[in-house]
């Protein structure tokens, strides 16, 4: 029994000075900065503010939020805010009990202090050392501010969906007035949203956020902070709501500053404390007028709010990435499909195939037998088909097979060259996923990223260039010291002049000299290409892609839907539409590429590739000085006479 208290009068001291030590070790801590922790404000490539994370724009004093809102977020988030040290342990206590219980988490237990610290300096991730560290940072809190000024800075920086940050925000987003002037009914619907933004705001889901206002009502009523008369003269349909914080009101911006932090995290000569700190100010390469035109045009061609579609801008001469959507409403699903998810890419892939050919040999004008064929090998057969079974039956050029984006032409291409081949000019390319070495790779069988497959298309957008494609252009602290910028290395991978001549043969897809037995992929758009562009279409019966480029802008669109339902035919408009739109409607100075000296063009016929009378069927195919159709040859080095070729 001696021993017995021995022990526990040694666990009580040694417990009273550990608190002490934590205590004073709080004290002696460095004040940590609420107002500037975690802000992140990041500007277009104009220099325009366009998100502030974190931050706000307009920091306000208690004084300046409604008493209906403050009452009613402490009743829901933590009724003994102003009786604890930064810790609710009977609240611990309870929810251990209930969560063992019923074998699963179903309440919390943390305070608003803990939930400010956690949201300001942590990630999400659960932790011992997570839990550890916020347990200091909350008595380092504790100990350095007054309840009202954790209370305060608590308002002006908790997420209240649809990328609003902070009290004064979400009261100016969702009801177009100041938080001092917010009524009963307002301060229900804000108080409920922390809980799940982006399933609890009014905009995305009314009936959600009302049926938890009424929770929260029922929480404030319990804690008395309104009276029975008050309750029940609650009245949801006198809210007004506004839900915009301006004309643009663009729903897809949050998917670019989700890039933006995924790529400050990569970023080495940032610290990771810097980072977690905040108080960064980062300039990025968003193009605010070409984002809200493509954003318009993706929401006045989407089919309905279950296909998805993904778009990405990029600046051929930097790689930086101008415009970008991850789906068509960030409120309703923050999964980026631009940058996360991996789709086939179809029949776009074939410019890289083509590329590869005409620096293995083949030129422009190299025909191959377009007609049913079942290719061979030593213990299996393929037999792959074009699109409505259209053939030629005849010899096509290069440039006719990228018109009808042809599949027997690309498969004898591929074999021809070795299967390897497209794999490692793609890898060259940039293209940083595995790629498998079959005869359907030629088909763009393959998953890709947008963005890894924007890679690519890049270095044939600069001419040859791999580029680094990026967000973030500079980064400074609040002081201006410069932490970060991007440098651009021109990095050549490609013959610039087989990259002029693919580009050249890639304006052929709206070139109405193919209209022959098959019509150009993208003659519907014709008149809407409002200068010169290469263009690539690709689907799958899930995918469908849309490319368009020339020197100063590159713009890739997907549209799809994320269980992989099959496509209707008329689906492949929409990515079609989206380009078209956008280019049309975005200020940028339109550039074709200049001819290299070493490249020269000849008019012959656009599907045989022959010399021809007929004017309507003249296309100019460019060759490098020397390796051009000479009609005195009785034939071309890859013309076939016969499918057993």
């Amino acid at each position: 029994m001696r021993f017995f208290r021995k022990f526990i009068k040694f666990n009580i001291i040694f417990i009273l000075l550990f608190i002490i030590g934590i205590y004073t070790y709080a004290f002696l801590s460095p004040k940590l900065d609420i107002k500037n922790a975690n802000q992140f404000y990041i500007y277009d490539i104009n220099d325009n503010i366009i998100s502030q994370g974190s931050g706000n724009s307009e920091w306000v004093s208690l004084d300046n939020i409604s008493p209906d809102f403050i009452n009613a977020i402490i009743s829901t988030e933590d009724k003994n805010f102003y009786n604890h040290n930064g810790f609710d342990f009977f609240r611990i206590c309870k929810a251990l009990y209930l969560n063992i219980s019923n074998k699963d988490i179903v309440q919390g237990a943390s305070t608003i202090s803990q939930q400010y610290v956690k949201n300001m300096y942590l990630d999400f991730d659960q932790t011992f050392k997570r839990k550890m560290d916020e347990a200091l940072l909350t008595i380092r809190l504790e100990t350095h501010y007054s309840k009202d000024e954790i209370l305060e800075g608590y308002l002006n920086t908790i997420n209240f969906g649809e990328g609003n940050y902070g009290i004064e925000n979400a009261s100016l987003f969702y009801f177009n007035k100041h938080a001092s002037d917010l009524s009963l009914e307002e301060s229900l619907i804000l108080a409920g949203i922390p809980k799940a933004p982006s399933k609890y705001n009014p905009i995305s889901n009314y009936d959600n956020s009302i049926s938890r206002a009424n929770i929260v009502a029922g929480l404030m009523a319990k804690n008395h902070y309104i009276n029975d008369e008050q309750y029940n003269n609650i009245n949801f349909n006198q809210i007004d709501l506004y839900g915009s914080k301006n004309t643009d009101n663009l729903k897809m911006i949050m998917y670019y500053q989700d890039a933006v932090y995924n790529e400050l995290s990569t970023i080495n000569t940032i610290p990771d404390s810097l980072i977690s700190s905040g108080g960064l100010k980062i300039y990025t390469s968003m193009n605010y007028d070409i984002q809200k035109n493509l954003e318009y045009s993706i929401l006045n061609n989407k089919k309905d709010n279950n296909m998805q579609v993904a778009s990405i801008i990029i600046d051929p001469n930097n790689g930086g990435v101008m415009a970008l959507s991850g789906g068509y409403d960030y409120s309703s699903s923050q999964f980026n499909r631009a940058i996360s998810a991996k789709r086939q890419v179809g029949s776009s892939i074939k410019p890289l195939l083509y590329y590869s050919a005409l620096e293995n040999g083949m030129v422009s004008s190299s025909t191959f037998l377009s007609e049913p064929t079942t290719f061979v090998f030593s213990n299996n057969t393929y037999s792959p088909s074009n699109y409505n079974n259209k053939y030629g039956n005849k010899n096509i050029t290069m440039a006719a097979a990228l018109a009808y984006s042809d599949n027997i032409y690309a498969i004898k291409t591929h074999l021809f060259l070795g299967e390897d081949n497209l794999v490692n000019i793609a890898h060259r390319m940039g293209i940083e996923d595995d790629l498998d070495e079959l005869p359907s790779l030629a088909l763009g069988t393959c998953e890709l990223s947008m963005f890894d497959f924007a890679r690519a298309y890049t270095t044939l957008a600069s001419g040859g260039f791999k580029r680094d494609i990026h967000f973030i252009n500079k980064v400074e602290d609040m002081n201006g010291n410069v932490l970060y910028e991007f440098k651009d290395y021109n990095n050549l991978v490609l013959n610039e002049s087989y990259v002029y001549i693919l580009n050249e043969m890639m304006t052929s897809t709206y070139n109405p000299a193919f209209i022959d037995y098959n019509t150009p992929t993208v003659m519907s758009i014709a008149g809407r290409i409002p200068d010169k562009f290469a263009i690539k279409t690709g689907s799958s019966g899930t995918d469908c892609w849309m490319v368009g480029y020339d020197s100063n802008i590159l713009m890739m669109v997907w549209n799809g839907y994320d269980d992989n339902q099959e496509l209707e035919v008329k689906d492949g408009a929409i990515s079609k539409n989206i380009w078209a739109d956008t280019i049309n409607n975005i200020d940028v100075t339109y550039k074709w590429y200049e001819k290299p000296n070493n490249v020269i063009g000849i008019p012959l016929d656009a599907i045989s590739g022959e010399e021809t009378t007929d004017s309507s069927k003249i296309n100019i195919f460019y060759y490098l000085s020397g390796s051009q159709y000479n009609s005195n040859d009785e034939e071309f080095v890859y013309k076939e006479k016969s499918s057993n070729q």
